[in-house]
């Protein structure tokens, strides 16, 4: 599963916010401004994740200089060296009293390298009965985070 941004459709590997909620972090900062119903809290829990998610990957890049730039290497091998880098971050942090590899702050904006439509979808059109059950899985996800946040 991906959790992905409103420029993409919500489908059974995609995990869309709802669109005309609020959402951004900022819109719920601030005293009284906590979530109001169910779809508010799925929202500020998704953007909460998206953000630390974000961030990781901008520590990876500074870090890591391979992954500012599409790899040349076979999916599998980019697969285990996300791994390895991984395991080598968390050693570094977790054993080394001074950290060697200074953390910049890496600016970029995001881009998708994703087709999309005149209606700002992502192609291929996703199927009607897809969508229902992807749709149908987020709301049963929200009313539980919903029910037990009460």
């Amino acid at each position: 599963i991906f959790l992905v941004d409103c420029g993409f459709p919500n489908r059974r590997q995609f995990l869309a916010p709802f669109r005309g909620v609020r959402y951004h972090l900022q819109d719920f900062a601030g005293q009284g401004n906590h979530p109001e119903n169910e779809k508010e809290l799925f929202n500020l829990c998704h953007a909460s994740l998206r953000n630390v998610i974000e961030k990781i990957f901008g520590i990876f890049k500074s870090r890591f200089t391979i992954f500012k730039s599409a790899s040349p290497f076979l999916f599998k091998t980019r697969v285990e060296l996300v791994l390895v880098c991984v395991t080598l971050h968390n050693f570094l942090r977790k054993k080394c009293r001074s950290d060697e590899f200074p953390i910049e702050a890496v600016d970029e904006p995001s881009s998708s390298t994703l087709p999309i439509n005149e209606d700002h979808t992502f192609e291929p059109i996703i199927q009607i009965q897809e969508r229902k059950y992807a749709n149908a899985w987020r709301t049963s996800i929200d009313m539980d985070m919903w029910v037990n946040a009460i």
